[in-house]
């Protein structure tokens, strides 16, 4: 068993991520923009994806509620890495730090399966790795406790030992509920002191 470890949230906690970030580059008019983001791709709908269902059935479904947006909709399945800019700033120094250190590193994410297909191999980051466990491959999402039992399970991990990061505090509490630490993040400073006080880190000289 492992007895300490950390395990990272993925989007806006190592990586950057918003819709808009993709249809910027297609709607020009802001007050178009929002309107799209807010009634046609919405996270709301996006987070069907994250909970595993599967794109073929989401876009075409998507497009007979909403006729004319065809191309919008079409570029959301087509390219989606473009709503990931980059990453947060500072967190994948955080990571390569901890894997210098000797910490095991895993990783739960809400992100789809498609998606997350076609972006991990994207992002060398991700070998420092030992395990991810991706929502939209499991059927399991974030703050549903049998996620966290799952993680537990199939990391080997102690709960005890374990730190888990998120940008979402409900995530956190279902973290928090079968025993595994939280630190809600929001940026890599804070993140690195939570780190250095916890001795998952040494104080950088």
């Amino acid at each position: 068993m492992i007895e300490r470890c950390v395990i990272f949230d993925v989007g806006r906690v190592l990586f950057d991520w918003d819709l808009r970030y993709l249809f910027a580059k297609l709607i020009d008019d802001k007050a178009d923009l929002a309107w799209f983001v807010t009634n046609v791709v919405t996270p709301e709908w996006h987070f069907q994806h994250d909970a595993g269902r599967p794109l073929a059935e989401m876009v075409p479904e998507l497009k007979g509620q909403f006729p004319g947006y065809d191309a919008l909709i079409d570029a959301y399945a087509a390219r989606f890495n473009e709503t990931i800019p980059g990453p947060m700033p500072g967190s994948l120094e955080l990571v390569e730090r901890l894997d210098a250190a000797g910490l095991p590193l895993f990783a739960i994410t809400n992100f789809g399966h498609e998606f997350w297909e076609g972006f991990h191999p994207t992002q060398p980051i991700f070998d420092r790795f030992r395990d991810i466990i991706v929502s939209g491959t499991e059927r399991l999402t974030k703050p549903d406790p049998a996620i966290y039992h799952l993680a537990i399970a199939r990391f080997g991990i102690d709960p005890a030992g374990a730190l888990f990061i998120d940008d979402v505090a409900a995530n956190i509490a279902g973290a928090e509920s079968v025993g595994i630490a939280g630190h809600r993040f929001v940026d890599a400073e804070a993140l690195e002191r939570e780190l250095v006080a916890r001795d998952y880190l040494a104080i950088p000289t």
